[in-house]
């Protein structure tokens, strides 16, 4: 009980720097300071500032807080009261945009950094700087006197652009190169499953060959009825099925193909739907050029069990996290112990339309030696062809399909946790990609859509039967989304119908407690990811403290030790220029929204620490231990400041993921 302390002592000692005398702080300087920062907008989010008022008042979290009448101000008019009380789920929509743009009004051309400048391809009309002295006699002050990328590969690919250039600049700006340390990295790929342009050219004119899909896909097709329902999944169950419409206008992509058979001959085909350049009628032609002989993996294909197989019985699975799963993270995460690691989720139709931003989200470092990709979509023509194209362009070990998204963006046009409503699509998504992939085909589902109907051990079987590798269940439904308790009795029982189909548990894995009582029901294994805004976001070191049976507890100085690797990685993976800092800074602060919630463990009563309890303020044992216990996004900033720098004039930061299931 010696820590535990008020909120106005908590933040007049992190104002103070950590200085003993800073707990004497008037409760009128704190409001003071409070109205200061609602001024900026650099303050907490507003439904998680009224649930900390209301735990300074009484000790202990409402369960309607955001039903408590606020007084209105500048960023809260009265007549937007009742969307603030339905602060319960999703995501923070409508938050300020945080990407900075200064630095592009004097940015150097890519040309010049990269030392050919006579070769910029848009000459006299490039808007960029080419006058290397112009552009440093506006280039913010460096942020450190390190550059990362030098020390590690001898190179900084971003020469005087880079924030921590003095460590590499000669004279003249020249940039110096470590040749033997540079030697030691030539021909390595570190990062792989990049975008290639050639290839992003062929997605873009819709040049791709998607025979196998387009095969799958005329099979569904071929048997038209009179009542406009279109084939049988091959080799389906006697179920009905309808023939995909393909995808929705909103997807925009795929709107014009009403079925899935390619147009006839001598008609072009419609702008919108991703097509195989190969003619239709009589036999098909096939676009790609063949060396040498024929063998039988060109004629023959693969039967379901001569597949590669996934072997991941028992081992610790890092969830595919939107936003914060990205590659700095799991190169964390791999560090403490995670045995396999998957992208974050990606929407197909992106993918097809060669985004350069989507295509990202597949990248793979080279020490996650067992890596899979996640994809969503809504429909068995786009599904079915991204499937392939990434069975042709990438190298994974599995690919999983989203069935779990609760976010009504997915859910309304038909994915994520709507294909469990949806069994016919859902088949046919499921036997499409299974028919084009030669890697494994995982599926994660929910336990359902409504709260007190679960559909999963319906559901599971059938999957098995479709052609499924594995099955993850996360013990929640649509409507529960991260908040209450993952059911773990009913995992336990669809992990029974399951077999032997491998079927992993997720959900409420914060202590290798936790993750021991959950093998004890059966599963393969865990995944271990965000549940109630938890696991592996609030203790990364939670893998160690599995495989070594232990409780941990990490000092404030280990966490940010933790932290500056973080920003090393993100420097590596983004860039060490402005908008690479920027975009460290970024990811590092929605981290931070998430780390904020871990209580060390000599701090507590009894252990392990429950998932979804929300602590009485507490001071550390020491500033940087109570400075990370902050919700405050100023601490946060803060933090990151200590890592990168200060940070651009006028910031402001909301993290994307709400807090309201953190009680």
């Amino acid at each position: 009980r010696r820590f535990l302390t008020s909120k106005e002592q908590f933040h007049a000692y992190l104002r103070a720097r950590g200085q003993p005398g800073g707990q004497a702080g008037t409760e009128g300087e704190e409001e003071e300071g409070e109205e200061k920062k609602e001024e900026v907008g650099e303050s907490e989010p507003p439904a998680k500032r009224v649930r900390l008022e209301d735990l300074s008042q009484d000790g202990e979290s409402q369960e309607d807080a955001g039903t408590e009448e606020k007084e209105p101000t500048e960023k809260e008019p009265t007549e937007k009261e009742p969307t603030e009380r339905k602060r319960a789920r999703g995501q923070n929509k409508s938050r300020p945009c945080m990407k900075p743009n200064h630095y592009e009004q004097s940015r150097l051309c890519p040309s010049v950094t990269q030392g050919c400048a006579e070769k910029c391809y848009f000459g006299p009309r490039c808007r960029f700087l080419h006058d290397i002295g112009e552009y440093m006699a506006t280039k913010p002050a460096d942020l450190g006197r390190s550059c990362v990328l030098f020390e590690t590969f001898g190179k900084c690919l971003y020469g005087v652009t880079c924030r921590f250039a003095q460590s590499h600049l000669g004279a003249g700006y020249q940039n110096i190169v470590n040749t033997d340390l540079a030697k030691q990295w030539e021909g390595k790929s570190l990062v792989r499953n990049n975008l290639s342009k050639d290839l992003q050219h062929q997605l873009r004119k819709r040049k791709f060959s998607f025979k196998k899909a387009d095969e799958y896909l005329r099979g569904l097709a071929k048997p038209q009825s009179g009542g406009g329902k279109g084939g049988k999944a091959m080799g389906s169950s006697t179920e009905e099925q309808e023939v995909s419409n393909c995808t929705t206008p909103q997807e925009g992509l795929g709107d014009g193909l009403q079925c899935p058979v390619l147009p006839e001959q001598g008609e072009d085909p419609k702008p919108d739907a991703l097509q195989s350049p190969s003619p239709t009628g009589g036999e098909e032609t096939s676009t790609t050029k063949t060396v040498g002989p024929v063998t039988d993996e060109d004629m023959i294909k693969l039967r379901s069990c001569e597949k590669r197989k996934l072997e991941i019985q028992g081992k610790l699975y890092l969830a595919p996290l939107t936003t914060c799963g990205n590659l700095p993270f799991r190169r964390i995460c791999k560090r403490f112990g995670a045995d396999v690691t998957c992208g974050e989720m990606a929407v197909c139709t992106n993918l097809l339309q060669g985004q350069s931003s989507e295509w990202a989200l597949l990248k793979r470092h080279h020490t996650e030696d067992i890596f899979g990709v996640q994809l969503e979509g809504a429909f068995p023509d786009t599904m079915t062809k991204c499937a392939e194209l990434l069975n042709q362009t990438i190298e994974v070990d599995f690919v999983d399909i989203n069935v779990g998204c609760p976010i009504d963006l997915v859910y309304k046009k038909g994915g994520g946790c709507a294909l469990m409503t949806r069994s016919n699509k859902f088949e046919q998504i499921v036997r499409g990609m299974n028919s084009v992939l030669d890697v494994p085909l995982t599926v994660k589902i929910r336990t359902g859509v409504q709260e007190k109907i679960n559909v999963a051990h319906k559901i599971i079987p059938k999957i098995r039967e479709w052609g499924a590798s594995m099955v993850t269940l996360h013990g929640r439904s649509r409507e529960q989304r991260y908040t209450r308790g993952a059911d773990w009795d009913y995992i336990a029982a669809c992990a029974k119908i399951a077999s032997p189909m491998p079927l992993f548990g997720n959900g409420d894995i914060l202590s290798y407690e936790d993750a021991d009582r959950a093998m004890q029901m059966g599963v393969s294994g865990i995944m271990i990811a965000r549940q109630v805004l938890a696991g592996a976001l609030i203790k990364p070191w939670l893998f160690t403290e599995i495989k070594e049976q232990r409780h941990w507890d990490i000092s404030s100085s280990e966490r940010f030790d933790i932290l500056k690797d973080f920003t090393n990685y993100g420097l590596e993976h983004w860039g060490s220029d402005t908008q690479g800092v920027e975009k460290t800074r970024k990811f590092l602060l929605e981290w931070l929204s998430f780390l904020c919630r871990y209580i060390p463990v000599g701090l507590l009563e009894h252990l392990p620490q429950k998932i979804n309890e929300r602590p009485p303020y507490y001071m550390g044992r020491d500033y940087l231990e109570t400075l990370m216990a902050s919700q405050n996004v100023d601490d946060w900033i803060k933090i990151s400041e200590l890592l990168l720098g200060p940070v651009p004039a006028n910031f402001t930061f909301l993290p994307k993921h709400k807090a309201n299931s953190y009680r």
